[in-house]
């Protein structure tokens, strides 16, 4: 099966290379930036750089493709682009009779609206999805644990022994390792018979703030507490991080859940049936806390 992995460059969609190719898939692994070929082409993949914001290029770069494993970035410039890109991508798709898509939403889709346009694009991606016809697998992750690798989080449990976070400490966080993620998305490429579902993928576990350092405690064999870290300090991080004005959205979400305690679900109950149509090994957090002990640790 020749699969077709866009953003294969970006921390949630290079490990789906892998994640392929364990399966038997031949890779071709897309990219915006010609920065990013030789890294891509050391996996083994057949590399094409392409921007998803052109079209012509979009179509040429699906043809002779069995399925697509899809993926549109968070943090744009402007978020509403995400939805011309998904249009690009699905009409290429079937232009060139691509078998079925697999899309990572990057967090849950919400049942309405929110103003936050990163979320909101979401709800009209799979809207024209649906309509479009093309066999499509949607995977909806919860939080992804790599997150916590950030500078909001990660020095302060080096210099601190403290996990800091925009969430109140009460409430509940379904993390999930990118690692997981790519793997049930390799999984639904090679489960064509799953198509027209869509599926919420979080952790095994639903862990409030004092029970997630705890797992940090753990993974790291030194004790570790949970502070939240105040909405407007997070938001401040990503204006530094990605331009002035990237962290408002982020900062008005996690300041209303705060004010308001309206904790929104970001955690699946019913795993062991996501797991039973996607079979995967999954990584604990104290593991995967373990595995990345080198962020964590001096």
């Amino acid at each position: 099966m020749k699969v077709l992995v866009f953003g294969a460059a970006g921390s949630q969609q290079f490990p789906v290379i892998a994640a392929l190719q364990k399966r038997g898939a031949a890779v071709i692994a897309n990219t915006h930036s010609n920065k990013n070929v030789e890294r891509l082409q050391s996996t083994g993949a057949e590399v094409v750089v392409a921007d998803m914001a052109h079209r012509d290029r979009i179509f040429e770069i699906t043809k002779d493709v069995d399925a697509i494993s899809f993926l549109v970035p968070f943090f744009l410039q402007n978020p509403n682009d995400g939805l011309q890109y998904a249009k690009n991508v699905i009409d290429a798709a079937i232009a060139n009779g691509v078998s079925h898509l697999v899309w990572n939403t990057s967090g849950f889709i919400l049942p309405f609206k929110v103003g936050n346009p990163a979320m909101d694009v979401r709800i009209d991606i799979e809207q024209y999805l649906k309509e479009s016809g093309l066999p499509h697998i949607i995977i909806q992750p919860s939080v992804y644990a790599e997150n916590l690798l950030g500078p909001w989080t990660a020095p302060f449990v080096k210099h601190e022994n403290k996990v800091l976070y925009p969430t109140p400490e009460e409430m509940p966080v379904g993390w999930i390792p990118t690692i997981d993620v790519a793997e049930f998305a390799a999984q639904a490429i090679f489960t064509p018979t799953l198509v027209g579902q869509s599926f919420l993928v979080s952790g095994n576990e639903n862990v409030q703030g004092n029970a997630l350092a705890e797992k940090f405690s753990i993974g790291l064999n030194k004790q570790i507490q949970y502070a939240q870290m105040p909405p407007r300090e997070f938001g401040a991080i990503l204006d530094q991080m990605f331009g002035t004005g990237a962290g408002k959205g982020a900062e008005d979400m996690y300041q209303g859940i705060t004010d308001s305690k309206q904790y929104p679900l970001m955690f699946n109950p019913n795993m062991q049936e996501v797991l039973r149509a996607l079979p995967i090994e999954m990584t604990p957090m104290e593991i995967w806390v373990k595995n990345n002990q080198a962020a964590f640790l001096y």
